[in-house]
């Protein structure tokens, strides 16, 4: 499915059509026997060790499936081929996406969330769209991107040449290529002169696990080949940064060697699944992460090429994916398959852009739901067993400064699906992006755009073509809560764990080694939370006592003794590395939180009172910026964007308030805004509800008239 460029029924604005479609081009051989098929022996036995190879199973073997082939890397052999509706060849013909056209639109954010829906703040109107739609599907000009992906033979080429270039760097196109291996090339933009290339590295966790054998081994890598440090991201993965050209074979295919994988964490494909990160033994929390572990499986690539480049076809270890997960991927029953491709789902083309789900529990929001291309909800009957699941689509946090066609946005309720039927719904929704997601313009390529320009229900009704049935009405959820599961909790098996705060994500020095001997001496599995910090699970009670001062002593405080600031607040690496950084977020974060506090003491507001802090070096929100209380953006050398209106359970988008803050004044913003609030709040109410109740015109008037707190009292 996906090569034909397929009419779309008019827009609920008129005057305006969606069009979408992609090349299959690909040269193929079979694969030799014995080549890239994999086997395992394993000695893991415990409960946990079983959740732990599944995970694993979700991104290393989740790469190698039925559908393996084996490609041909001569880039000058090629034959492109298209495929109908129903997944038939057909003739060569040139394909692409149409653009929208400019499309007024109400928008606004969810104030506070409900059982089926929520409700909308308005702010504004924005326009969607850059340009008309051009009438001639023939006339599209797909992206540069776009023409890459399809030369590369499924990721190979030229990556596989640059790589045993003598030169530091990877040109243009494999710099392309490289993420969906899991990796970015950066330069560090404090040294002057020369750029001096480095490579940073991602690693792809589903739900945030990761094997003791991995951890110790993204442990060592840093050391030796990094910069002496580990990265927690607001993904649930590892970055690991620093990485010379000439070590990144090396680095790579010790992850994999090591129950780890890179594969898919970057690119334009499904990236970390997220879910719960606590290893509760509860019938909802291992069901979502099992789930979050079979969408890894379903959607990772399958061409064989990341084995290819990194470990030579060599036969490492690999472990039967789940039966369901294979049959969901072969069904093309409804036209969603490329037919004896090596990639099934994405085809040569794969998806526009980059695509983010998340798994969770009723109630839990610690995986930031709304934020995701897909929110898949786990729901439980009376009995507390998982029947099926709510989905939400069409989140997104990246937007460019100045350009009001693109912004972030909320997920909105699709439906409900039995638990026997998810693999089939999330396929049917990444073909329907797939198929009809902008390849013309990659600032409007996300999932969010196509749903904010068709409406929901039209989005529902083409998912629904792809999914074979009608989805079920949504169930009704509780509350969302923020969880961040520090500290000490009983897993529900006569076991502990730990949930170990690290500001920033950011371990190296002391608590770096600390954590590794920890881990090390009693043979400890951790996971990954979405906010940055480590869980140590399966902990015996015996340990609990040695464990806490081995901590204290290496300052991973006890969060009872950790800022309440310092515990929700989240950054992006930002400078020196990231290309895309306009100013300091991980550097910036912690003097920031303490001006913070010491603006909330000089106003009278107490220790035990926090607000959701998040700052980011550019407008893309990494770290999800758009759903803090308080959000720093940067727009500039030491300049921020400040946005309002996030609240503590993240379900409300901010807006921005105020543009070009500089550093050294956000306390002339923030303490009006903190007074205003301390003085004039109702019982309870969060900041993030404080400032949509009052509105921005209200509050910018406060600013303006600010004299100082004297006045205030």
């Amino acid at each position: 499915m996906g090569g034909s460029i397929r009419d779309q029924e008019p827009l609920t604005v008129a005057g305006a059509k969606n069009r979408g479609g992609h090349t299959g081009r690909a040269t193929e051989r079979k694969i030799r026997p014995g080549e890239t098929r994999w086997s395992l022996i394993s000695s893991l036995t415990s409960h946990r060790a079983v959740r732990l190879l599944r995970a694993f199973t979700a991104v290393v073997v989740g790469g190698i499936g039925e559908s393996n082939r084996a490609l041909l890397t001569e880039k000058d052999v090629q034959v492109q081929r298209t495929h109908t509706n129903r997944g038939q060849s057909s003739a060569p013909t040139i394909t692409g996406t149409c653009q929208v056209g400019q499309l007024p639109r109400q928008r606004g954010e969810a104030e506070t969330p409900t059982s089926n829906q929520l409700p909308r703040v308005d702010r504004g109107r924005r326009l969607l769209g850059p340009a008309p739609l051009k009438k001639d599907a023939k006339e599209v000009k797909r992206s540069k991107v776009e023409i890459i992906k399809e030369k590369s033979n499924f990721l190979r080429y030229p990556l596989n040449e640059e790589l045993v270039s003598e030169a530091p760097n990877v040109n243009e196109t494999a710099v392309q290529l490289i993420k969906f291996h899991g990796s970015y090339q950066q330069s560090d933009r404090e040294v002057r002169g020369q750029k001096n290339y480095s490579f940073m590295l991602r690693t792809k966790n589903p739900s945030g696990k990761v094997p003791n054998q991995t951890y110790l081994a993204m442990d060592t890598l840093a050391d030796e080949f990094g910069i002496g440090t580990l990265r927690l991201t607001t993904r649930q993965t590892f970055q690991l940064h620093g990485v010379l050209k000439k070590n990144l074979k090396h680095v790579i295919s010790t992850v994999i060697k090591n129950m780890g994988s890179t594969l898919g964490a970057c690119g334009d494909l499904n990236r970390n699944v997220l879910a719960p990160a606590a290893p509760y033994v509860r019938k909802d929390i291992l069901f979502a992460q099992e789930t979050a572990e079979n969408i890894a499986a379903l959607l990772a690539p399958q061409s064989g090429a990341y084995y290819d480049l990194w470990v030579d076809g060599e036969k490492i270890m690999s472990a039967e994916e789940p039966p369901e997960v294979t049959k969901a991927r072969n069904d093309n029953s409804h036209g969603t398959n490329f037919p004896d491709s090596p990639e099934p789902i994405y085809g040569t083309q794969y998806l526009p852009r980059k695509f983010k789900i998340a798994v969770t529990v009723a109630g839990d929001n610690s995986v930031d739901i709304l934020t995701n291309d897909i929110g898949v909800v786990v729901v439980s009957d009376s009995a507390g067993e998982p029947v099926g699941f709510n989905l939400y689509v069409g989140g997104g946090m990246g937007r460019t400064h100045r350009i009001e066609t693109t912004f972030p946005r909320l997920a909105d309720p699709l439906g409900y699906v039995p638990k026997e039927d998810i693999l089939y719904a999330i396929k049917a929704i990444v073909v329907t992006q797939r198929e009809n997601g902008r390849r013309d313009d990659r600032r409007y390529s996300r999932m969010k755009y196509l749903i904010d320009s068709w409406g929901i229900d039209k989005f529902r009704a083409e998912v629904e073509k792809y999914y074979g049935k009608k989805f079920e009405d949504f169930h009704p959820l509780p509350e969302w809560q923020f969880n961040s599961y520090l500290g000490w909790q009983e897993q529900g098996d006569g076991k502990l764990f730990y949930g170990v705060h690290v500001d920033n994500g950011r371990l190296g020095g002391q608590a770096k080694k600390t954590l590794r001997e920890i881990i090390e001496k009693y043979s400890l599995d951790v996971s990954i939370t979405p906010n940055q910090n480590l869980i140590l699970c399966g902990v015996d009670q015996a340990w609990r006592e040695p464990i806490t001062a081995a901590l204290a002593q290496a300052g991973l405080l006890e969060p009872k003794d950790v800022d309440l600031l310092n515990i929700t607040s989240m950054a992006c690496p930002a400078l020196p590395l990231c290309p895309l950084a306009q100013t300091e977020a991980e550097r910036g974060i912690l003097p920031i939180l303490k001006r913070i506090r010491a603006v909330f003491n000089k106003v009278g507001i107490k220790d035990e009172e926090s607000v959701v802090v998040r700052i980011t070096g550019c407008p893309n929100g990494c770290a999800r910026p758009y759903m803090a209380e308080v959000g720093f953006v940067g727009d500039g050398p030491n300049s921020y964007q400040i946005w309002l209106g996030g609240t503590p359970n993240q379900t409300t988008l901010a807006e921005t308030f105020m543009n070009k803050v500089k550093l050294q004044d956000i306390e002339k913003v923030l303490e009006p805004l903190f007074s205003y609030w301390n003085s004039t709040r109702q019982e309870g109410e969060s900041f993030g509800s404080f400032t949509n109740r009052m509105g921005f015109e209200q509050l910018k008037e406060v600013v303006n008239k600010w004299e100082g707190s004297a006045s205030a009292a």
